[in-house]
């Protein structure tokens, strides 16, 4: 079954963000655009990359008014061990989600059961907390930021601009599609 257009459930979990713990509920992610992104587990390989990816194009989410929030099974304590020994996740300013619960890799339909580990998905919700876009990868395969951005944007302009739609690798600025009698068979 599809999450697009699943509202995002009811949640309350512990975070690490800046060098304090935070509290972060379903509530956080409304009135803007946001970004979840599960990863397998601290202290591993591919996922610290992720997260530095992440870092790096931070400041291109926020100035789209998207958040990011990372999410793995570890708790909020091994999150701020992890940022204040790797060099790579220090980079990280967004908060970063302690699920050991597994409530949210659950409820995103992401959790490997067996190792206890959330798979490599990535999510994009509205400012209403609904899902409008998602790709989930298996464990050893690693995501590129910028294919995520892109989402957002497009996901911010078809939002905005209902009656017209994004082809493959647009960006903004580039021309779109109205859906109409005209361009059928066309493209």
């Amino acid at each position: 079954m599809s999450l697009i257009h699943k509202k995002v459930s009811p949640f309350h979990v512990h975070a690490y963000q800046n060098d304090q713990f935070i509290e972060v509920t379903e509530q956080d992610l409304l009135g803007h655009w946001s970004v979840i992104v599960f990863y397998p587990a601290d202290f591993t390989f591919v996922c610290p990359t992720e997260l530095g990816d992440l870092a790096e194009n931070y400041e291109a989410f926020k100035k789209i008014n998207c958040e990011v929030y990372s999410v793995s099974t570890d708790s909020h304590f091994t999150h701020k061990a992890w940022h204040d020994e790797s060099d790579t996740v220090r980079q990280v300013q967004y908060p970063m989600l302690g699920d050991p619960g597994a409530v949210l890799a659950r409820d995103f339909d992401v959790l490997a059961e067996k190792d206890w580990q959330a798979l490599r998905g990535s999510f994009v919700i509205n400012p209403e907390g609904e899902i409008v876009a998602y790709e989930v990868n298996d464990t050893s395969i690693g995501r590129d930021s910028s294919e995520l951005l892109r989402k957002v944007e497009a996901a911010q302009f078809v939002a905005e601009n209902g009656d017209q739609v994004c082809p493959a690798r647009w960006r903004p600025g580039e021309k779109t599609l109205k859906p109409g009698y005209d361009l059928v068979g066309k493209i």
